[in-house]
């Protein structure tokens, strides 16, 4: 690891970040590590996590056999920022890595626009597998990677051997052959899975392949990195997997996705093969198994067969910074070590199983080496607990699922979310609210703690060089279009206030939660052929919730309209409520304000449209 020269509040906070790394027993042989991630797993989607639809019986085994985390969290919302702080301890922000490689390029409806963030993990960060290597260790590399390309991959970051990692994020197949065309145009083979027996599934071929490493290297301490494709899109299974589920219609908002649920059996059954090799090989007591995902559940439509899974009651998925999209499963499994069937609820970060491994390893770290996780070992043993610390999350993106560039910290059972476009924050007791419902930022008496903790956010952000969001100057929101008609869309609404908010699911993509009167929202749009432009809203009103009277308007004109119950908040319909004129061209701004709400909720809103009057 190269020297760095740090300005003193990084050095602090470097210093506070370094793990607690004990000694190593010299009675004790060093456990094999076998480190086990799923791409998109959400948290709710295993048996042992109250999953009734998806079959998970032997990580359902893996949590009996040892212990479960409630409050495990990937350190970003989408996969290459995770991969790179499990490889090397750090925040994705520190490393700047902060979204999936190569990301989202910027668009005209995105007020700001995104860093110059790496496309690879640095060749200078010294990496787990690099740790434990020198250490003695085997190091084998299975499934994807997605840290970087040629000169990026696997072997030049530690790894003995690769198998199936490359630059990409999805698999170029499913079913051998293992090829297709990559990024760059030119077919090719996942690397290492040249040869294979046509139809032969990834996953199972992945678990061949980790079931050779272990019998291979059964007489020697080795680390092996099963990072799974599975069950990231486009989603595909075996068929005679998808026809044990019985044909229900793919409902939003549940888990009934037959495809995603026989991709979650594959996983499963990959995992019973695991571990039964250990138990064949006699390596069950000298393995530690960990499970985990790489950020949570994809819960918004993405491609075919999608959304994939449902991640309630956590709110949102894959790409948000909500619980759905951040808390993840997590497993851990040392017989005679770690006490079999039993639960943890410290909140933990991926960036964490750096010097957790290397501690249980008997691995030190270096005086001058930075590293923001701390050891779960005492968690682990059940011997103590671990330092109290804030987590904190920083994505300065659009993500694909919908969401909007932000920050977050949570602190005990504190979490703030600090949006980057407008600075807006939202605060959530996660003890008594884990469905992020009730935000709490306005409270008078949470004012001091938003205060903190936002302060904190900054502090925190500024110590490790985060990159920030420049305004981006293509910037063109809800523009007229061909037609001069002008479209304005939920997901692309400023709120304002603590419950109003944008509900990305497939059956929804509606401005909804609109319980407090006195919340509101507003658009910026523009007006390239002035006119006259009769206004309709398309929405939806749940019976014993109309009544409600609401105001659109722009600068001085104002169209009013009473809402009508329309059966149900995603029951929607379409009203022309007026006209609006506009002189000239150029930019405005139009608002949606409750003048009155004599019902629980005002109304579903998924969009207003302006079309000319011709």
């Amino acid at each position: 690891m190269k020297s760095f020269s740090l300005p003193l509040a990084l050095a602090l906070l470097s210093v506070l970040a370094w793990p607690t790394i004990a000694a190593p027993d010299a009675t004790a042989t060093r456990p094999n590590f076998i480190f086990i991630l799923i791409d998109d797993l959400g948290y709710r989607d295993l048996g042992c996590y109250g999953s009734k639809f998806y079959r998970t019986p032997n990580l359902d085994r893996l949590a009996a056999q040892g212990m479960k985390f409630t409050d495990a969290y990937a350190a970003g919302p989408v996969c290459s920022p995770t991969r790179a702080s499990i490889l090397t301890g750090k925040y994705p922000a520190r490393l700047q890595l902060t979204d999936w490689l190569p990301g989202r390029p910027d668009r005209p409806d995105q007020r700001l626009a995104r860093p110059v963030f790496r496309q690879e993990l640095a060749r200078e960060e010294v990496t787990l597998a690099e740790k434990l290597k020198a250490a003695g260790y085997v190091t084998a590399h299975v499934g994807k990677w997605h840290l970087g390309g040629e000169g990026y991959g696997p072997q030049q970051q530690g790894f003995d051997s690769n198998i199936a990692g490359d630059a990409t994020g999805t698999p170029l197949s499913y079913f051998a052959p293992f090829k297709g065309k990559g990024r760059d145009g030119q077919e090719r083979f996942m690397p290492g899975l040249e040869s294979a027996k046509d139809g032969e599934y990834l996953t199972d071929r992945l678990t061949t392949e980790a079931e050779r490493i272990i019998e291979t290297n059964r007489d020697q301490p080795f680390f092996l990195y099963l990072a799974h494709y599975a069950v990231h899109t486009p989603l595909t299974a075996k068929p005679d997997y998808v026809s044990r589920y019985p044909a229900v219609t793919n409902t939003p908002g549940q888990q009934t996705n037959v495809i995603y649920a026989a991709m979650v059996e594959s996983v499963d059954e990959s995992v019973g093969r695991i571990l039964k090799k250990l138990d064949e090989l006699k390596l069950a007591e000298s393995t530690v198994v960990i499970f985990t995902s790489d950020n949570g559940g994809l819960a918004t439509s993405e491609g075919p067969n999608t959304p994939a899974t449902s991640n309630a009651p956590l709110r949102e998925g894959k790409g948000w910074l909500y619980e759905g999209g951040l808390r993840v499963p997590l497993l851990a499994r040392w017989p005679g070590i770690i006490p079999a069937a039993s639960t943890n609820g410290t909140p933990v970060c991926s960036v964490d199983f750096f010097p957790t491994l290397l501690d249980l390893a008997g691995v030190k770290t270096a005086a001058n080496e930075i590293v923001d996780g701390v050891s779960l070992v005492p968690l682990l043993k059940q011997t103590g607990g671990i330092p109290a610390r804030p987590l904190f999350w920083h994505y300065p993106h659009y993500a694909n699922q919908g969401s909007k560039p932000g920050g977050v910290v949570r602190e005990d059972d504190f979490k703030l979310i600090e949006f980057y476009e407008t600075g807006r924050v939202e605060l959530f007791d996660l003890q008594h609210d884990f469905r992020e419902n009730q935000n709490l930022a306005e409270d008078p008496a949470q004012a001091g703690r938003v205060k903190t903790l936002r302060a904190k956010l900054d502090d925190w952000r500024n110590a490790i060089g985060a990159q920030m969001m420049p305004p981006n100057p293509a910037y063109h929101p809800s523009p007229q279009a061909a037609d001069g008609s002008i479209t304005l869309m939920a997901e692309h609404a400023d709120v304002h206030g603590v419950m109003l908010r944008y509900e990305p699911l497939p059956h929804k993509h509606t401005l909804g939660f609109w319980v407090n009167p006195n919340d509101w929202a507003h658009w910026e749009f523009e007006v390239r052929q002035p006119g006259r432009f009769t206004t309709e809203i398309t929405y939806g009103c749940g019976t014993g919730s109309g009544g409600s009277e609401v105001e659109f308007a722009v600068e001085a004109q104002r169209l009013r309209f009473l809402v009508e119950a329309t059966g149900g908040f995603q029951a929607f319909v379409k009203r022309d409520i007026g006209e609006f004129s506009f002189d000239q061209p150029g930019r405005y701004t139009l608002t949606v304000k409750a003048k009155s709400k004599p019902g629980p909720a005002v109304m579903d809103l998924p969009q207003v449209k302006l079309t000319p009057v011709k």
